[in-house]
């Protein structure tokens, strides 16, 4: 990956909505279906070259997108090993029997996931955007790391398939709040990182808050940035100022 030069470069790329979909539809339908069967959980976590299920079932597997690249690590007859299967050319269908899920069993990842879809046509994927994607997830990372020492009772960081963003709640005076990064949706057609307070009140600079559901900031605004992951801690910390504490 190029990180931070390609999650903050002067211009998305052709297909970028495109790959963000499909990457949301594996991270759906693949990872978190496929974590879900252990207590019903489908949160992934940011790593530094994609995004991944925790370990999970008898056999401590962990599923994984590094890069275009579908690994599987799991306990062996002999034991740890790691299984991959490279996703550009392939299908759902093919991820799915690589990584042993079952996309006709009843999953329920939330009103606003993607659908299963046509699980025989191949997935299309652009590499560079891909690289995008995951960069920008690992800056929004870091950046709830930055604030996390200021926080009161976060939960931990994870990627939700429902929204396809890193976020975590916390709490504030004015309420809860959830902080995050986001590759961009209908809301906001760039990557962007937000602050979204629970409550209607929105204390302070009222040009902070510059979205219906709070406040963004976006890669745009972010790429003349030196340290991006600091610049992303103090927009955190400056909602969270405003918001009072817990």
């Amino acid at each position: 990956m190029s990180g931070n030069a390609t999650a903050l470069g002067a211009d998305l790329p052709a297909g970028f909505t495109t790959t963000c979909m499909e990457l949301q539809r594996v991270a759906t339908h693949i990872l978190s279906r496929g974590r879900a069967g252990d207590a019903g959980r489908i949160g992934l976590r940011v790593t530094t070259t994609g995004i991944a299920t925790p370990m999970f079932g008898t056999h401590g597997t962990v599923l994984r997108l590094a890069g275009t690249v579908l690994v599987k690590e799991h306990e062996g007859d002999q034991g740890p090993v790691v299984d991959v299967l490279d996703l550009e050319g392939r299908t759902l269908a093919d991820a799915a029997e690589f990584a042993r899920v079952d996309l006709g069993a009843p999953f329920d990842p939330g009103s606003d996931a993607p659908a299963v879809g046509d699980t025989t046509a191949r997935l299309d994927l652009d590499a560079g955007v891909v690289d995008l994607v995951w960069s920008w997830f690992a800056i929004g990372a870091a950046s709830l790391d930055v604030v996390l020492p200021v926080l009161v009772g976060p939960t931990v960081a994870q990627v939700w398939p429902e929204h396809f963003d890193i976020g975590l709640v916390a709490a504030t005076g004015s309420g809860g709040v959830n902080l995050g990064a986001c590759p961009g949706d209908a809301d906001v057609n760039e990557p962007y990182f937000y602050i979204a307070p629970w409550e209607s009140v929105r204390p302070g600079d009222p040009e902070f808050w510059n979205a219906p559901f709070g406040a963004v900031l976006t890669r745009s605004a972010l790429a003349a940035s030196g340290n991006p992951a600091a610049t992303g801690g103090r927009f955190f910390v400056k909602g969270l100022t405003m918001l009072g504490p817990a």
